[in-house]
């Protein structure tokens, strides 16, 4: 079966207690990890590497003292959306940045079931960093018991740099059909 005919894969390449199932779609940005865990029902939605950008949010290309290029990941980032839902429907979602051996909250939501539909003016709570210092380490506590943690977001980041190949060789296949049509 070629490649660009797959719908979808689940990844073989897992390291061993990867808490996740994952699947690959090909001609996606993104892969998609799966679990349960006590009930709960966790849906983690993974973006290829983005640039890494400084704390001024310009891209921090430059030479700088304090971190070596392998400490940035070659100056990339994994962007997560982690989706946590409970029975009755209830979830909070998190919007994180994982960089190497860290991983970041930038946002987190609140989803009740009967909102269905997004709602433009919906409340979506405070900045994160905005929170008190230990409810901010309870989150991300609450992140690694559910296996959001620098191990997985390590394997991941490799991971999604050979998908970002992938993904551009097949694009170029595509590309290339396209043309000789």
């Amino acid at each position: 079966m070629a490649y660009g005919s797959e719908r979808h894969r689940k990844v073989e390449d897992t390291p061993e207690g990867f808490p996740f199932e994952m699947e690959d779609n090909p001609g996606h940005q993104t892969v998609t990890l799966t679990r349960e865990y006590n009930g709960e029902q966790i849906e983690v939605v993974v973006n290829t590497p983005c640039p890494f950008t400084g704390k001024n949010g310009e891209d921090d290309m430059e030479d700088d003292d304090d971190e070596t290029p392998s400490q940035r990941w070659s100056e990339s980032s994994i962007l997560l959306v982690v989706t946590v839902t409970k029975k009755s429907g209830l979830s909070l979602e998190f919007s994180c940045t994982a960089l190497p051996d860290e991983i970041a909250i930038d946002a987190l939501s609140v989803t009740h079931p009967e909102n269905s539909s997004e709602e433009p003016m919906a409340y979506d709570g405070p900045d994160f960093q905005d929170l008190d210092e230990n409810l901010r380490k309870s989150f991300h506590k609450f992140l690694e018991i559910r296996g959001i943690k620098a191990s997985t977001t390590n394997f991941l980041h490799e991971y999604m740099m050979r998908k970002d190949s992938r993904e551009y060789l097949l694009w170029l296949k595509n590309l290339k059909k396209f043309i000789e049509e």
